[in-house]
């Protein structure tokens, strides 16, 4: 309760006053005291008689005072209002110089405060803040015809008497810094507009991926600076503003809210990161904001629409060994498209569909061959051919969709590498008003050229699996033969089986891997593949995991036949949205490991795969069959689950009518064609190994190119041109020379 003295005083110095009831209403004609004055005598009758109790109020607008008043009922707990109130006091402290001898604070009868300044600016009454999820302002003025209740609890030592004027810039503070409280609804639509003709979106837009992955105070930094950052938003102010802020970014919606029209955004408007993007980048232009971020990969690819020459009523025909018909129509048709424009190889190309089925599928899928028998899909290619007869060129034209992701994600990380970097760098007082930037996972998921070490810190970060695809197999082979303490070659068997990896080295940082995911494709060409032909190799059963494909390759003549850049987009369309809508169904437990879908065989196909599977051990119990080509059937039996399982899964992106987790019967059938397949691949070239060798144990060095060719033609009369050009190291045209010298 105010002393009736000291409100004489408040009187004599040109404030206005009324009494009011225990509610805080007023007792005299309210309407009169907003426009008149009240004198000293008047006001202290009314404050003796009954019913004042001794409240009243200051009339605000008169002598040019406003008051900031302080609602704290919004907050549920004693706390609350302590956290907040002082972390208010404290901003307005940083911003205003001598802010305590400016503004006298009273405490309220509801824990809440009035901030009481006089000023030239006097308004009327404005609500300046309101929390989200609140309906009540947390802060709002009193200015003309609006009043406050005296108390007698000053907060900062400062009487009513004390009240004296502010400056503008003061006042300007004071707003900016309340208005930053204020939870705003009122968003930039984000949202480009769909052009005619254009294709639909899948899954995951460009401007959610971008919303999502990108924080606002990322891409501001070149106009605005954080200046200070509360618990549940970041304040901040455009470079050279004299103010205290120019806005803020919330970190639970990460919107943008600016309360100055200094800049070129909108004030009192909420933008996210892109639109932040598309107004800085992009004019405000979100369709070509949104396209740029797609090209940058952001999003799910677009799903475009199957080209003519794909849907066409057409018999597919292959004169290849590969049974090309084991995967959905449209994907025969786009290798045949490539054979014929490109002459690339069908049984090169097939593998590679495979290798990169293999990858997308990863930890994610698995198949249960038997109770406690679960198998993954990993696969080991070697694409077997001379140089020079289009192995890369057939690799690349099935494996550039996952290849262009994959460096979107090496970029990617390289990116927010740096920005740790630079995060970590700065001093504890930058960090703390610097948006928090965690440690970037390294999400490539094919590798070239690596070390075993690591290759698995990287597999720690990609739990799904790492694709190893190299032009050339040698080196790798190579690596094989070596004897390394710690065993690589151990270590690489054991991924084949979907084993652990453990490095016990020093220099691996991350030396463990749970369940190792590691497939393998490239090529080698048959004469350096001989020299791997070793009884170790064989012994370990390294050779026997390897699937070699080795084509009978003829060069053909340069053709004018051109494929449509539209089957091109359809294809790469197809593969990233696989690959996107594989990503997305992963499944993770608390450790951060890949949980995998478990497949089973339909009734029919466990039939099926019994049958397959005694068919085998007949062969291997039998006299028929070489003990060489023996020992590749144990893995073959493996191997043809995971056919069946990868499939599977690529009839089921063209029949919605199948689940991956049930393997058909067809399906398993096909694997069994494509393990035959591979069977014969070997047989085809243990059989052309053994001719070469025994080729070569017939050179002589100390003899001529014409009495080698003698010696070798009389032994293996069938042998071609080329295979004998190869051996003796001369052309196709010396060999024909060599020929007629023998009629």
């Amino acid at each position: 309760m105010v002393e009736l003295h000291e409100i004489n005083k408040l009187i004599n110095k040109g404030f206005s006053l009324i009494t009011a009831d225990k509610n805080k209403r007023p007792l005299s004609s309210w309407k009169d005291a907003q426009t008149k004055a009240t004198d000293v005598e008047t006001f202290k009758s009314q404050f003796l008689s009954k019913g004042s109790e001794g409240v009243c109020g200051l009339v605000t607008g008169f002598n040019d005072l406003e008051v900031m008043d302080v609602d704290l009922k919004v907050f549920s707990t004693a706390q609350e209002k302590k956290e907040w109130f002082g972390e208010y006091i404290s901003f307005l402290k940083d911003n205003i110089m001598d802010f305590d001898d400016k503004f006298v604070i009273y405490k309220t009868k509801n824990e809440g405060y009035h901030i009481l300044y006089k000023t030239k600016r006097v308004e009327g009454n404005l609500k300046v803040a309101k929390l989200k999820g609140h309906s009540q302002q947390v802060l709002e003025t009193r200015g003309v015809g609006g009043y406050v209740v005296l108390y007698a609890n000053s907060y900062n030592k400062k009487s009513y008497l004390d009240i004296d004027y502010i400056s503008d810039s003061d006042r300007e503070i004071l707003f900016a810094v309340s208005r930053s409280y204020n939870f705003i609804d009122d968003v930039i639509v984000s949202v480009p507009k769909k052009e005619k003709n254009t294709a639909p979106s899948v899954g995951l837009t460009p401007w959610d991926d971008y919303n999502n992955k990108v924080s606002v105070l990322d891409i501001i930094g070149g106009e605005f600076d954080v200046v200070r950052r509360l618990k549940d938003r970041a304040i901040i102010r455009r470079h050279g503003a004299d103010s205290a802020h120019s806005g803020y970014v919330y970190n639970d919606s990460g919107l943008m809210y600016l309360f100055t029209s200094g800049t070129s955004f909108e004030a009192e408007k909420g933008y996210n990161a892109f639109a932040v993007y598309t107004h800085l980048m992009h004019s405000g232009d979100f369709t070509a904001a949104s396209r740029d971020l797609y090209t940058q990969g952001y999003g799910d690819r677009q799903v475009i629409e199957t080209p003519k020459e794909i849907i066409e009523e057409t018999e597919v025909v292959s004169e290849t060994d590969f049974p090309i018909d084991i995967f959905p129509e449209e994907l025969q048709k786009y290798m045949l498209a490539c054979n014929q424009s490109l002459n690339n190889s069908i049984d090169y190309m097939s593998c590679s569909l495979l290798f990169l089925t293999s990858i997308i599928v990863g930890n994610s899928l698995r198949i249960k061959l038997k109770t406690n028998y679960i198998d993954s899909p990993s696969l080991w290619i070697s694409l077997v051919g001379d140089a020079g007869v289009g192995k890369t060129p057939s690799i690349k034209s099935i494996t550039f969709p996952l290849q262009r992701l994959n460096n979107i994600e090496i970029k990617r990380y390289i990116e927010e590498a740096k920005k740790f970097e630079d995060y970590s760098n700065l001093n504890e007082k930058e960090k703390a008003l610097a948006s928090v930037v965690e440690k970037p996972r390294k999400t490539q998921f094919i590798v070239n050229d690596i070390t075993l070490e690591a290759l698995v810190e990287l597999h720690n970060e990609n739990p799904n699996g790492v694709g190893i695809l190299k032009d050339e197999l040698a080196g790798f082979f190579k690596d094989m033969n070596k004897y390394r303490e710690g065993g690589d070659k151990e270590q690489w068997l054991s991924s084949w089986s979907n084993e652990a990896i453990n490095l016990n080295r020093k220099t691996a940082k991350s030396s463990f891997v749970e369940r190792a995911f590691l497939p393998i494709m490239g090529g080698i060409q048959p004469g350096i593949l001989d020299s791997f032909h070793t009884d170790e190799n064989k012994d370990n059963g390294f050779l026997d995991r390897m699937l070699f494909s080795y084509p009978d390759i003829e060069l053909d003549m340069w053709n004018e036949n051109e494929m449509s850049q539209e089957i091109v987009d359809w294809y790469e369309s197809y593969i990233n949205n696989f690959y996107q809508s594989t990503k997305r169904s992963i499944r993770y437990d608390a450790g951060g490991s890949v949980e995998p879908v478990v497949a089973h065989f339909s009734p029919e196909a466990k039939k099926e795969y019994e049958r397959i599977m005694n068919k085998i051990i007949m062969i291997r119990k039998g006299d028929v069959e070489s003990e060489a080509m023996k020992s590749i059937l144990p893995k073959q039996q493996q191997y043809i689950g995971r056919f069946a399982l990868l499939i599977n899964t690529l009839a089921c992106l063209s029949d919605k009518t199948m689940t991956k987790d049930i393997i058909e019967v067809e399906s398993l059938l096909k694997a069994e064609r494509l393990s035959e397949y591979f069977v014969s691949m070997n047989k085809k070239l243990v059989v052309n190994s053994n001719k070469r060798n025994r080729s070569k144990m017939l050179i002589d060095n100390k003899k001529t190119n014409e009495e080698n060719f003698k010696a070798i033609y009389k032994k293996n009369p069938n042998a071609t041109s080329k295979e004998l050009a190869i051996l003796i190291g001369v052309s196709r045209r010396t060999i024909t020379k060599y020929k007629n010298n023998l009629k």
